[in-house]
């Protein structure tokens, strides 16, 4: 298989590259045309029709054909991270779409706190045992956002060092969760995605649901005063009952290298069966961005700022949280 070509991450327009043919991608932006336009009348039912004759079938082969002959002969870009857009928006994104949209049923609030084009850090909370709030969380701003954004997650190196789950995780965006990685990102006017929780949030009991943990040392504060972005919280409900933790099975969890082996209802008495998501209906609020931009050269090594913000950004997320909850009668049905 021929190898890829490696585009720069900040090429001579300024903006990160973006590809050309989105595919599937192209979701988000095709929904918010047709919702500003609701009077196209016979035009947009005659296009609806064509869509779902043969033709369509014959237009899905082809373009699936195509982009398995771009694969093969190495004709696809891939940033200076790895990060491969084709098979993002091709295969990754699609294998998600039901899941956002059949099984949690995920409404997105707060999107258009989120920047068309300049960078900007997304601080969302972390839970739910396994990271479906992240993936979630990439779909809904590549498919709904008015820019179709592509977040660009910081993950913790165990899932770099995962057999296949690391190479893929590069390939649809990921980078270590590192002050030079997001920096970089940020000034290359990427949307960067981080769940300072980290294991302690997606890894907590179910009965300290939706308390946030401790947002580490404001590393990702420091990341975005240095760079000028803005920090936009968000909180997500729904994730913490897909796979309620009971309890953590230390021994195995140690031997087999991890963080934490959960027991919850269904896993691992149920097996492979017990790995299945509940379908618990889902918000991510996208909240007001919290400016970086006025705060002068060197603030980010000033620790009793960087904390303050730190603070001020979980308090945020925090009473978001409570606010939805509040809101919400049914763990399932919303």
């Amino acid at each position: 298989m021929a190898d890829a070509r490696v585009i720069p991450l900040h090429p001579e327009n300024g903006s990160a590259a973006r590809p050309a043919d989105r595919g599937d991608s192209g979701r988000g932006s095709s929904v918010s045309h047709s919702r500003s336009s609701p009077d196209s009348g016979d035009e947009s039912r005659d296009e609806s029709a064509s869509q779902d004759g043969p033709g369509s079938w014959d237009e899905t082969v082809a373009d699936a054909l195509a982009f398995a002959r771009r694969r093969v002969l190495g004709d696809y870009e891939v940033d200076e991270f790895g990060f491969d857009p084709e098979l993002t928006d091709h295969l990754f994104l699609p294998s998600l779409r039901p899941f956002y949209e059949k099984w949690f049923r995920v409404e997105a609030m707060g999107l258009h706190n989120i920047p068309a084009e300049s960078g900007a850090l997304v601080v969302a909370n972390h839970s739910g045992t396994l990271p479906w709030d992240a993936l979630m969380t990439t779909v809904a701003l590549r498919d709904h956002h008015s820019a179709a954004r592509q977040l660009r997650m910081l993950g913790a190196d165990l899932v770099f060092r995962m057999p296949v789950v690391g190479a893929l995780a590069r390939k649809t965006g990921q980078t270590l969760a590192c002050n030079p990685d997001a920096e970089r990102l940020l000034r290359g006017g990427e949307l960067v995605g981080v769940w300072p929780e980290g294991f302690k949030g997606i890894g907590k009991p179910f009965r300290d649901r939706y308390k946030l943990q401790r947002f580490g040392r404001g590393g990702f504060v420091s990341a975005a005063i240095r760079t000028g972005v803005p920090i936009i919280p968000c909180s997500i409900v729904g994730a913490e009952e897909i796979y309620p933790k009971l309890a953590d099975i230390k021994p195995v969890a140690r031997l087999l290298g991890l963080p934490y082996f959960p027991v919850t209802p269904l896993f691992p008495h149920f097996g492979p069966l017990g790995t299945v998501p509940l379908p618990s209906k889902w918000y991510i609020e996208f909240g007001e961005p919290i400016e970086t931009a006025p705060y002068q050269e060197g603030s980010e090594n000033d620790p009793m700022l960087v904390f303050n913000l730190s603070d001020q950004v979980r308090e945020t997320i925090q009473e978001t949280l409570y606010r939805l909850l509040a809101q919400r009668r049914n763990v399932f049905l919303g």
